[in-house]
């Protein structure tokens, strides 16, 4: 049957606070919430869907852009112009990170890292706040990325690419800065030398223009600075200086404001595009000149050879420039693991490493799967990928030909250093949206800014006897959209190493969790495994310590176990895990739903003023624009859920910001009027 839109008015909009509002936000909801009831309206509801920003440096294509493209000019952008700027801004600030001791032997901690340059959608038509599918690139394995590069652009759609909120927000979450992207393609790919003459123009002062630009879409999205990439053939050496000098004054403009540029090995000091390989006297003067740094970093085109390595870094060390700032481009879109790469050129073992390495488009873990694909299955080739096949970093293969996986060379990194901690082990995507057990959404999803801080080694197990498979399993979970599920046949007790913290214990600190065995299992005895000192060396297991959390039925549901650590005497916890002991040899299959270390137990405040900014109706349903007040007091993000006749709620989004666009709402039985909940999560 037909069901009419929903009667949605930005004038009827019921704020909490008093009246009818303050009823509906009683004691029983709990803290931290916010509803607005609201009836009428009409827009094209298309036009309400935010996107990720996209421009030309400032003049645009010939003719029409193509079917959901907007074709827009940089140097005509500003902030109290961009209508989806609350969608788009990132909040989540750029966590510090600690080392801990390495997971094995061969990692090494201060030398070579890693950039990744990643696809998450095409230029237009990126959904700021994720979208209505769990078939996306999440990336969970922050702790081996030193930097994300939000890769993108075309000649028909734009060259500078804004990465998206959920994007940043995951990142910064795990201490991993984001950089947007300014892409100057090849003339064989639409390339036009105007949009470089463009970018580096100046004005009449002699400034640059589109260097404060850049600035200012950064400081206002909150990530983290540019990779620069000039590939448009035909300049010359006025050409190259004016982009040296552009570069010096990006770098100059950002600086105040924590900004950073990577520069692409592309265009050399001729102006012409000459991939060098290297970082050799035809590029330094956009890495570095006379005066001092020009760029942070320098993405070296994949035309590399060992001798040019050794060369560019024997030069990195002469400018006084660390030569791990200096990533080796490893091409992995076509084939992943199987790409042909010298890595004793960049990541030698029984030696220094010569300089850092920077993966182009590792979403090959995603993309090279089959139509069908699941999240399960991209995790599992996504933890290969950087774990090496027998996923296991505290024993990693590949030190041979073959795929080195990161794990073997590089040194893991966590933020996990201030209580209260917790984890849902959700990896921001999900074929429904699970909380206390239950599935209050049966549609797919995803958004990484709702992403968990994940264990950054997959699988670290310590047992004598066979050893169990670990996963992230999205067949059931506490919270969010995945859980750790850990099964096989336990013939002797197995410790899974989750977390390195630098975490403070006291008295009254506690870890809670939430936990099951499926129906298939044997029952499970678990113990909180914690250690307040690190590894004796690397590759060496913490010293743990072992307390009871008592033993889980198969088939009992979801139980929350609770263990004090006020036995331990106090000092700083520096890893935890669980140890599972099964009965008899019989398979297991226990999940861990939720994670977390605390002392006290507390609720956000509620958000205020929600408000319906804008409403559009279409083929039956209506979309709307949500903005409220952000709640006082740290919040982690909101969640979004409608109120349903019956009093039940079903879940709509999240987001870590203060604006939502909510599509295709159509009326329920019974139903007199649209009941929307904005909640604040710690």
């Amino acid at each position: 049957m037909h069901q009419q839109p929903f009667p949605l008015s930005r004038r009827r909009v019921v704020l909490a606070g008093a009246g009818a509002a303050a009823a509906l936000l009683g004691p029983s909801l709990g803290g931290g919430t916010a509803r607005a009831a609201g009836r009428s309206g009409a827009r094209a509801a298309d036009s309400l869907q935010p996107y990720a920003s996209y421009w030309f440096p400032d003049s645009l294509p010939s003719g029409t852009p193509g079917a959901g493209i907007t074709w827009r000019s940089l140097a005509a952008w500003t902030p109290e112009g961009d209508r989806d700027l609350a969608f788009n801004t990132a909040t989540v600030p750029l966590a510090e990170r600690f080392t801990p001791v390495a997971a094995n032997t061969t990692a090494r901690s201060g030398q070579a890292r890693i950039s990744a340059l990643a696809a998450f959608d095409h230029t237009a038509g990126n959904p700021s706040q994720g979208s209505a599918t769990a078939d996306y690139y999440a990336p969970t394995h922050w702790a081996y990325i030193d930097e994300l590069i939000f890769w993108g652009g075309s000649s028909g759609e734009g060259l500078v690419l804004a990465p998206n909120a959920p994007v940043v927000d995951a990142a910064h979450r795990n201490g991993v800065p984001v950089l947007g992207t300014v892409f100057l393609p090849p003339v064989a790919f639409g390339g036009n030398l105007r949009w470089t003459r463009d970018l580096v123009r100046k004005d009449a002062a002699g400034r640059f223009p589109l260097a404060a630009k850049l600035v200012e879409v950064a400081t206002a999205y909150g990530f983290d600075g540019w990779f620069i990439n000039a590939e448009t053939n035909g300049g010359d050496a006025a050409l190259a200086a004016d982009m040296q000098a552009f570069l010096r004054a990006l770098r100059a403009a950002g600086a105040g404001h924590g900004l950073r540029i990577t520069w692409y090995d592309a265009m050399n000091t001729t102006g012409q595009v000459g991939w060098q390989g290297a970082l050799n006297a035809r590029n330094q003067p956009f890495f570095q000149d006379g005066s001092g740094p020009v760029a942070d970093s320098m993405f070296v085109d994949f035309r590399w050879s060992a001798q040019r390595l050794a060369d560019s870094g024997k030069l990195a060390d002469q400018l006084g420039r660390s030569r791990y700032e200096l990533w080796a481009g490893v091409d992995v879109e076509s084939r992943g693991w199987d790409s042909a790469a010298d890595w004793d050129a960049i990541i030698p073992t029984g030696r220094d490493h010569v300089v850092s390495y920077g993966f182009y488009r590792p979403e090959w873990t995603l993309t090279h799967l089959p139509a069908g694909r699941t999240p399960g299955q991209f995790h599992a080739a996504d933890d290969r990928f950087w774990s090496g096949e027998g996923l296991d970093p505290t024993r990693p293969a590949g030190t041979g030909g073959g795929w080195r996986a990161p794990a073997v060379a590089v040194a893991d990194r966590s933020t996990v250093t201030a209580l209260p901690f917790a984890t849902t082990f959700n990896t921001g995507h999900g074929l429904r949206w699970y909380e206390d057990g239950a599935a209050t959404s049966d549609a797919p999803w995803n958004h990484l800014g709702l992403q968990d801080r994940l264990p950054p080694r997959r699988w670290s197990v310590r047992t004598t006897g066979r050893r169990p498979a670990v996963s992230l399993d999205f067949a059931d979970a506490w919270r969010g959209g995945s859980s750790l599920l850990v099964g096989g046949a336990l013939d002797a007790p197995a410790t899974v190493e989750l977390f390195p913290t630098r975490l403070p214990v006291g008295a009254g600190t506690v870890v809670e969790f939430a936990h099951r065995a499926d129906a298939a299992s044997g029952p499970v005895t678990v113990e909180v495994a914690v250690a307040l000192h690190e590894p004796s060396a690397p590759g060496e297991p913490a010293p743990y310590t072992y307390l009871p959390a008592g033993t889980v039925e198969p088939g009992g549901g979801w139980r929350t176990a609770t263990v004090r650590l006020g036995s331990l005497g106090g000092g700083t916890l520096h890893a935890l895990g669980v140890r599972l002991t099964g009965r008899g040899g019989a398979p297991v299959a226990w999940r861990l739903g939720s994670l977390a270390v605390r002392e006290a137990v507390g609720r956000p405040a509620a958000p205020g003023g929600l408000t319906v900014t804008e409403a559009a109706t279409a083929d039956g349903t209506t979309s709307v624009r949500l903005a409220w007040r952000r709640a006082a007091g740290p919040v982690r993000h909101y969640e979004l859920h409608r109120v349903l006749p019956d009093g039940g709620r079903r879940f709509l989004g999240g987001t870590c910001g203060a604006a939502f666009h909510i599509p295709g709402l159509s009326r329920e039985r019974g139903e007199p009027a649209l009941v929307l909940e904005v909640r604040a999560v710690d």
